[in-house]
């Protein structure tokens, strides 16, 4: 997931502090939250996956199509 969040991120060139401006957080946390250094709170996953567009689904894992969700699986 941390990997995943840092990714989307530098994949439109933003920085850290951009993200946690969004968040209204500091840049200390955002980046805490990075590297995986304290949790996620779910509130903070729901905006980050609206922030770029994919589900939480894909920032936890759960699907690796950042346009899907978990109960659009064929299995």
């Amino acid at each position: 997931m941390y990997q995943r969040i840092r990714d989307l991120r530098e994949d439109r060139d933003l920085t850290q502090q951009n993200i946690a401006d969004y968040l209204q957080c500091s840049q200390r946390i955002y980046s805490n939250y990075e590297r995986g250094d304290v949790d996620i709170p779910t509130s903070v996953l729901i905006k980050l996956a609206h922030f770029h567009g994919t589900s939480v689904d894909y920032l936890l894992g759960l699907v690796d199509d950042p346009k899907t969700h978990s109960h659009e699986r064929t299995e």
